[in-house]
């Protein structure tokens, strides 16, 4: 069970710094995120807007007690990325299913580091099983 957890913190860990690396860089709109937007046809007046967006969905993802929510705001965010990606018609195993990767990604290290998310998303476990997982991850909280 410590692996487990330990295995979803460093998944989540990389994903993390991963998107704070690509919110810092919207926020400083460094040549690259400029060719970026002008190649999506994005204006670049959004960089910073969705540099703060991305931050607040991040800081959401975090925190324990909302962290579900928190990938879920992500997996809408990375959502909007593949909209656009496909708009343009990136490529499609490349640049358009990356956002996918990562949202697997994040929803992965939350499952394993999470209890109440693998209450819910418990598919084969007996109900009984399930009461209590629920009555120990109740008394952690």
């Amino acid at each position: 069970m410590r692996k487990m957890i330990w295995t979803g913190r460093s998944i989540s860990g990389l994903m993390i710094a991963f998107l704070l690396f690509d919110s810092i860089i919207h926020m400083t709109k460094i040549a690259v995120v400029v060719e970026s937007f002008t190649k999506m046809g994005w204006p670049i007046d959004l960089a910073i807007p969705l540099g703060i967006v991305e931050l607040v969905c991040i800081a959401v993802y975090l925190y324990p007690r909302t962290s579900i929510l928190g990938a879920i705001l992500l997996t809408g965010y990375l959502g909007g990325a593949v909209v656009t990606h496909l708009r343009v018609g990136s490529s499609l195993f490349g640049e358009t299913l990356f956002p996918v990767y990562v949202g697997l990604l994040l929803w992965g290290g939350l499952y394993l580091r999470e209890p109440r998310l693998r209450t819910l998303l418990s598919f084969w476990q007996t109900s009984a099983a399930r009461v209590d997982v629920r009555s120990r991850a109740a008394v952690q909280a």
